[in-house]
């Protein structure tokens, strides 16, 4: 499967400044100012076609002391810290190839640089789709390095929750295998879990194996606009909790003086969807300063991409918490911004307990945000049962001009530190793999 790109474009010939312990492992270039992440810059770009190849350019990285970063469509990597340093860039562009699909086992293996896109069209001509809509789209690999995920992650879960099999490539070269078509496993580590989220710093995603769904037969999308935060929670949270078994949950709130709408998606066989969706539009009205309920396309703000506009500068957050303390998270976020003179664009998957807040100012203004907005997180009252640790109430800022990066703690408080600290040590003990990406210059 070939892959449609925006990646830069180099040179198929090798210079001959290029080491020739990279050199013979694959395709390798010398780096441009295009190849550039977050301001800085690479020296070479490795492009290889198979695991193996992977494997050989990495133990040549090694084996010079180059720093490493994966590359996917390049679509995310402006979301978190740039790296400290960045001598080789690993490009999965031609690691494009569908390795199997077992339709009849729901199960469908992949090359990591496959774009999403592309796999979706591959999956919809059986009947089946990945059941992983994260904004802007991107390739495999990208999406399990990031654990993006979009509208569906309420029903499915996000990437972790679906890969069953992975391929990865340590900082030496080594090659390791977790899940289902294994060849090798490493004792003690479920790989998947621990690469989903790992922004590339502990090594390199060749392969994926993920479980399948089959497509919906009709799909119907009931949206509803409240006065105030209270009302759309309640009715988010009761969408939530009904028989209706909504597939997705998204609210948006464009800025304190707008409405704010929740969105309920209904997915099944076309009598199901029909007979859900009155129930739904019934559940919906019933709310406390509910507006007219109405079923119809897709609303505008679904899956919005990270970045809610690319015509300012924008930071954007993501906010984790339970579901349960939706309400007072929305306070949080609006007295946080109040405090600033901000007015942030609010929408996600709220009744999976994630947000994304979308804000403009200047670094002074956003970094004083971030502070209120932790500080006020941190304060909030854990759920009745008690069983939610407060360290998963968190503001993460996903991505944010360079300006705000230079200000703000990009990760924020992370409680299990030093258990990441011991997986890096473990898995790149010379942290030569996207150093310094992760929390703590991990």
């Amino acid at each position: 499967m070939t892959a449609p790109s925006a990646r830069p474009e180099h040179d198929p010939r090798t210079p001959a400044s290029i080491p020739a312990e990279l050199a013979g492992a694959c395709a390798v270039t010398v780096a441009g100012d295009a190849d550039a992440v977050g301001g800085t810059p690479a020296r070479f770009v490795a492009v290889p076609t198979s695991t193996q190849e992977a494997a050989a350019v990495l133990t040549g990285a090694a084996s010079l002391g180059l720093t490493v970063l994966p590359r996917g469509a390049g679509s995310k990597l402006g979301w978190g810290i740039p790296p400290a340093s960045c001598d080789l860039i690993v490009d999965t562009g031609r690691l494009d190839q569908v390795i199997s699909h077992a339709a009849g086992d729901l199960v469908v293996s992949v090359q990591a640089g496959v774009q999403l896109a592309d796999l979706a069209k591959l999956l919809e001509a059986a009947g089946q789709r990945l059941a992983l809509d994260p904004p802007g789209g991107g390739t495999i690999g990208g999406l399990v390095a990031t654990n993006a995920a979009g509208p569906l992650r309420f029903r499915y879960g996000a990437p972790r929750d679906l890969l069953i099999g992975i391929t990865v490539v340590r900082a030496d070269g080594t090659v390791a295998h977790s899940g289902g078509k294994v060849v090798k496993n490493v004792a003690g580590y479920d790989l998947g879990k621990l690469f989903a989220g790992s922004f590339g710093t502990l090594g390199l995603i060749t392969e994926a194996t993920f479980r399948l769904h089959p497509l919906p037969a009709a799909a119907s999308v009931v949206t509803t606009e409240f006065a105030d935060a209270d009302s759309a929670a309640t009715a988010a949270l009761a969408a939530a909790r009904s028989p209706l078994a909504p597939a997705a949950i998204e609210l948006d709130w464009p800025s304190a003086a707008a409405q704010i709408t929740v969105a309920v998606l209904l997915e099944g066989d076309e009598p199901s969807v029909a007979e859900r969706t009155a129930r739904a539009e019934s559940l919906l009205s019933d709310q406390r300063g509910a507006g007219r309920p109405s079923a119809g396309p897709f609303p505008s703000f679904w899956g919005r991409p990270t970045d809610a506009s690319p015509t300012r500068p924008v930071t954007s957050l993501r906010v984790t918490f339970w579901p349960g303390q939706l309400a007072a998270v929305l306070r949080a976020v609006r007295t946080a911004a109040n405090g600033q003179n901000l007015d942030p664009h609010i929408g996600g998957s709220a009744a999976a307990g994630i947000l994304y807040v979308h804000a403009a100012g200047d670094a002074r203004a956003i970094t004083e945000f971030v502070i209120a907005l932790r500080s006020g997180l941190a304060t909030l009252p854990p759920p009745a049962n008690g069983t939610w640790p407060a360290a998963s109430t968190s503001a993460v800022v996903v991505s944010a001009p360079p300006e705000v990066r230079t200000e703000v703690d990009m990760w924020g408080p992370v409680p299990a530190l030093p258990l990441m600290r011991a997986v890096k040590d473990q898995f790149d003990p010379g942290y030569k793999m996207a150093p310094g990406r992760g929390p703590g210059g991990i």
